[in-house]
């Protein structure tokens, strides 16, 4: 099977979480006999970090911009069974229409659920979704699951949906040496996020405070000046994947703290979240509805609702919090890897052109003109 893929990136895994997510998948895909060509613009963000060039087994196409990539869009979707258009995308709306104009299986994948629709309610206007919605589309993609469906469906028209949820990929998230530059109490990998601060206060921030005598670490970008920095408290700009497992693995615990707009939403889980498990990392999570069908909490995971919450999961035992992340490694590993999603993907797909195939075999036959 051939997709064509229009996205954000999957050549810069800098402050986003979609490359990390499409590298797994991409690679899975191609051990299962598929090819990806994969679309990205030349974003000076992201090329000004870009830590993958190549997609083994598949194409990357970088373009300038839309006007310059239109022919070799055309051609490869001249051949291609599925054409996927992205969240997020630059060119998302154009290349929507190109998409929509092709015979490939029409597939939007949002992996942004939560944000898109909660711009939606807002009356925000939509970068990435033409003023048609996503009715044109065979089939519709959501990183979330639980209600977000009928939301798609009722807001923007999709006529089909299936939850396909993050991933990870254990050959790069995996345990390792610890690194004594990573080491931490308790660590947290994530963009600052204006929306995910009062919980990184209450959760993270407020237990350094009370507790000076533990390590605190923070990986990510964006963060402001004026953070709410201590002397326990230590800072890594940017991690890229390969060695986000050396973090993880110099970490007792670590923190998953969830976008608010996904939290409210539930049944969003984030990347991080199974990163961090497939490392054998015990996670201390914030809570939200559907968690539990993805990690079971107090045996493979722990939740934190208050800073008191945090403090009591950093005074366990640490033979305790092993036996944690030994079970939340094996559940990653398990029912949560790229090679899982990319099987359940080809299902989905494969259901959905049989399907497609059947209503066209089955529809009339268009009438000529009557003699």
């Amino acid at each position: 099977m051939k997709l064509v893929i229009f996205g954000l990136t999957i050549s810069s895994s800098w402050g986003n979480g979609h490359a990390t997510l499409w590298r797994g998948l991409c690679a899975a895909l191609a051990r299962r006999k598929h090819r990806v060509v994969f679309f990205e613009r030349d974003v000076p963000y992201y090329a000004m970090h870009r830590d993958l060039n190549e997609i083994p087994g598949g194409k990357l196409i970088i373009y300038s911009d839309w006007r310059a990539a239109l022919d070799q869009a055309r051609d490869h979707l001249a051949d291609a069974e599925v054409a996927v258009v992205t969240s997020y995308c630059p060119d998302g709306i154009s290349a929507s229409e190109l998409v929509l104009d092709s015979a490939a299986l029409k597939v939007f994948y949002d992996l942004d659920t939560p944000v898109t629709l909660e711009h939606l309610s807002k009356g925000m206007p939509l970068s990435y979704i033409g003023s048609d919605g996503l009715r044109g589309f065979d089939l519709v993609l959501s990183y979330t699951g639980g209600a977000a469906a009928e939301e798609l469906r009722s807001q923007l028209g999709a006529c089909r949906v299936a939850p396909l949820y993050g991933s990870v990929d254990p050959t790069v998230h995996r345990p390792v040496a610890a690194a004594e530059r990573y080491r931490a109490d308790l660590s947290y990998i994530g963009t600052y996020a204006e929306d995910r601060q009062e919980y990184l206060d209450t959760l993270f921030l407020e237990p350094a405070r009370r507790m000076p005598e533990r390590r605190f670490l923070i990986a990510g970008a964006n963060y402001p000046p004026t953070f709410a920095w201590s002397e326990n408290l230590f800072f890594v700009q940017h991690i890229s994947p390969p060695d986000h497992s050396a973090l993880y693995s110099s970490s007792r615990l670590t923190l998953n703290v969830t976008r608010r707009a996904m939290a409210r939403m539930g049944y969003c889980p984030s990347g991080r979240l199974f990163e961090a498990a497939a490392c054998g990392t015990p996670v201390l999570s914030d809570v939200w509805e559907g968690l539990e069908t993805f990690f079971e909490p107090e045996r493979e995971i722990l939740l934190a609702r208050h800073t008191d919450d945090t403090i009591r999961a950093l005074r366990m035992a640490d033979d305790e919090l092993e036996r944690i992340g030994r079970r939340a490694r094996e559940r990653a590993v398990t029912e949560h890897s790229a090679t899982g999603r990319a099987q359940q993907l080809e299902e989905i797909l494969t259901a959905a052109r049989q399907r497609e195939f059947s209503q066209a075999a089955t529809a009339p036959a268009a009438l000529g003109p009557e003699n």
